[in-house]
């Protein structure tokens, strides 16, 4: 007789809760899980973030295709950030209740709407080379990890918030406390030569 492991047990009911949030709410969790990346095995909030950050580099470059300043580029990857937000809060809140969980891990938006705002920053910076710019929206992704990982002062007790705003508003006060610490390794990366 074969016993099944509580391992195993659990993988599996989270494979069945998953199926039927995708047949409950289809497109809400198609956009939730960021397009099937927060279903990564491994570490999806970095997945998720990962694809915000690749994102965001195409959209700035797309607006403005050198590694010099861009206002618009800057202003394009916040106000993206902040409606991914706005219009994320009830599409996580329903992919949350779908799954019956209050803030699985497998939802991502929340990490990408902060990608956006964790490296909105850099487009406003001019740099000496490509490699410097890689380097500054690659240290924006780091800092942001670090910050929705750590969740320092307040933004922890976000998370406790009804619904979609608590999975919601503590990635984006993560991404804008990462944006601000992007603001200083930029300027220290656009000042030095090359």
């Amino acid at each position: 007789m074969e016993t099944i492991s509580s391992t195993d047990s659990a993988a599996t009911t989270r494979t069945a809760d998953l199926g039927r949030a995708f047949r409950e709410r289809p497109l809400s969790m198609i956009v939730a899980t960021g397009f099937g990346t927060g279903l990564a095995p491994i570490a999806p909030g970095t997945a998720g973030s990962a694809l915000g950050l690749a994102a965001a580099w195409l959209l700035a470059r797309g607006i403005s295709p050198s590694h010099m300043p861009s206002v618009v580029a800057a202003v394009g990857l916040l106000m993206s950030g902040l409606l991914v937000s706005l219009f994320g809060v009830p599409v996580v809140g329903r992919a949350a209740a779908a799954l019956g969980r209050k803030d699985p891990g497998c939802i991502v938006l929340d990490e990408i709407a902060g990608q956006f705002l964790a490296c909105g920053i850099v487009p406003l910076f001019g740099y000496p080379s490509p490699r410097v710019a890689t380097a500054v929206w690659l240290a924006s992704f780091l800092v942001f990890r670090l910050f929705d990982v750590w969740k320092p002062g307040p933004i922890r007790a976000w998370q406790d918030l009804p619904g979609g705003w608590g999975i919601m508003v503590d990635d984006v006060a993560a991404g804008l406390l990462a944006a601000g610490v992007t603001a200083g390794v930029a300027a220290v990366a656009s000042a030095r030569p090359a």
